[in-house]
């Protein structure tokens, strides 16, 4: 039975180191064309998008209560 476990263990091992690579790629790859985009743009644009962005959409203004 341990012997086993032990195979299952070494299988499940390499199917995981062998597998994680490949599918791990497209979403680094994805990351790295994100942040080249992103790096594309002026950050005197990007600070006013956010200030556009924060405007429209702040919360309202509670009315006082007495």
């Amino acid at each position: 039975m341990f012997r086993f476990i032990l195979w299952s263990l070494l299988a499940a091992f390499l199917l995981l180191v062998g597998v994680w690579p490949a599918a791990a790629a497209p979403v680094a790859l994805a990351g790295a064309g994100l942040a080249v985009v992103v790096g594309k743009i002026p950050g005197v644009v990007l600070l006013g998008i956010a200030a556009v962005l924060y405007l429209r959409h702040r919360p309202a203004p509670r009315p006082a209560t007495a």
